[in-house]
């Protein structure tokens, strides 16, 4: 009996688990999450969107993932009863310069296999959303919500049930070759296996440290803070109202969002994080602030961005900078509409360039695999991702 240890009980993990249990039905899986719950950081401190790779490169690993993953997650969704809606998602054009990059959003999401893209003028825009504004807009229907808090409890239900071992409060901290053997030490000991799989998110660059080699990139977190519509105004958004993307700008932008417990939110910023796993302005950490500070490529990200990167900080400092990008997409809405909401926290894999990884990222080590970048769409697209990682793992124990 092959033993398999992931290391990270996030939704990535736990899918890989799931994944692994059918690809190889003999092996034995133990998910280690150092959380005392499994998936209580990128997994769940999200927007809850269902992304269905509009975005995504044509031919790309991200694009084909994404594709497979949200049909896969809607799948599972109805299968067992995880609350979910495909509400389709508007991309709104707010000026005529906008047109040009629209078009070409379309033809990308035609060429990802995407289903049902549909062209909306002014008026068809009204239809959906009296709200919002705009000269144009792309329909996305296969694109909704979901509880991913209820995917995740799932899937450790389904791990343990099928006899894998799903353990919390477990935090891995140093992992070795021995014998051909790989030992993952651990808070509660070490724990031998034939393979070992590096899922661990926010912490994914340093788990893959512990070989003795550095990553090309190292992981810097960036906060997303969100406003959510109070319940007096909920009525101003109906489904998910996304800009444009800009592909000189690093970030996608503010955009509306409905929640699957109901209320809508709008966000996010998208501010350096002084810990990784700093959801407020005051959470700091010595160890992570000096990483980012001091790695080369951050310091040359915010060359090359330098507007965007005070668009942000201001964005997250002033209310009255965020309403504004918020009323480019929905003119109507003011400062007494909107509450401080929620914030996540983005594992953003950066090389030292400055240049953000936007594709998913997989080094392979005599008998570890280490997912190093899983960015958004990440959780929609978890299953797929496991389904790749499985694959490869059944191949280097066969």
């Amino acid at each position: 009996m092959k033993k398999i240890v992931i290391v990270g009980g996030g939704i990535v993990g736990l899918a890989t688990g799931l994944k692994l249990a059918e690809r190889s039905p003999g092996s034995r899986i133990i998910v280690l999450e150092k959380e005392p719950n499994v998936g209580m950081h990128q997994s769940t401190h999200n927007s809850g969107v269902l992304h269905c790779g509009l975005y995504y490169k044509p031919g790309s690993l991200k694009a084909r993932l994404a594709v497979d993953g949200i049909r896969e997650m809607t799948r599972f969704a109805r299968e067992h009863g995880i609350r979910h809606d495909i509400c389709g998602k508007i991309v709104l054009a707010t000026e005529e310069s906008e047109l040009g990059r629209l078009r070409d959003l379309h033809e990308r999401g035609r060429q990802n296999g995407l289903q049902g893209l549909q062209w909306l003028n002014p008026e068809q825009i009204r239809e959906r959303e009296p709200a919002a504004a705009g000269v144009g807009a792309l329909l996305v229907p296969e694109e909704g919500i979901i509880d991913f808090r209820g995917v995740i409890d799932r899937f450790a239900e389904l791990l343990r049930a099928q006899g894998h071992e799903v353990r919390t409060g477990v935090c891995v901290n140093g992992l070795f070759t021995k014998g051909g053997k790989q030992m993952v030490l651990t808070t509660q000991g070490e724990t031998e296996a034939d393979y070992v799989v590096n899922c661990a998110g926010l912490y994914s660059d340093r788990v893959f440290e512990f070989t003795g080699e550095k990553p090309e990139c190292k992981i810097v977190p960036f906060r997303g803070e969100y406003f959510k519509l109070k319940p007096s105004s909920r009525q101003l958004v109906r489904h998910l109202i996304y800009p444009v993307p800009n592909p000189k700008l690093p970030f996608l932008g503010v955009h509306f969002t409905r929640m699957i417990g109901g209320g809508a939110e709008a966000g996010p910023s998208a501010v350096l994080a002084l810990r990784r796993e700093g959801y407020r302005k005051t959470d700091f950490s010595l160890r992570d602030a000096w990483e980012s500070i001091t790695y080369p490529g951050l310091a040359r990200f915010m060359m090359r961005f330098p507007g965007a990167t005070i668009h942000e900080l201001m964005n997250s400092c002033s209310t009255k900078s965020f309403l504004a990008n918020l009323q480019r997409l929905v003119p109507s809405i003011q400062a007494s509409d909107i509450e401080p909401g929620d914030a996540g926290v983005r594992a953003q894999a950066m090389n030292r360039r400055g240049e953000l990884l936007m594709d998913f990222s997989f080094e392979e080590r005599p008998g570890q695999l280490h997912v190093l970048n899983a960015p958004s769409p990440g959780a929609t697209a978890s299953l797929a991702i496991g389904a790749h990682v499985a694959l490869k793992v059944a191949e280097r124990l066969a």
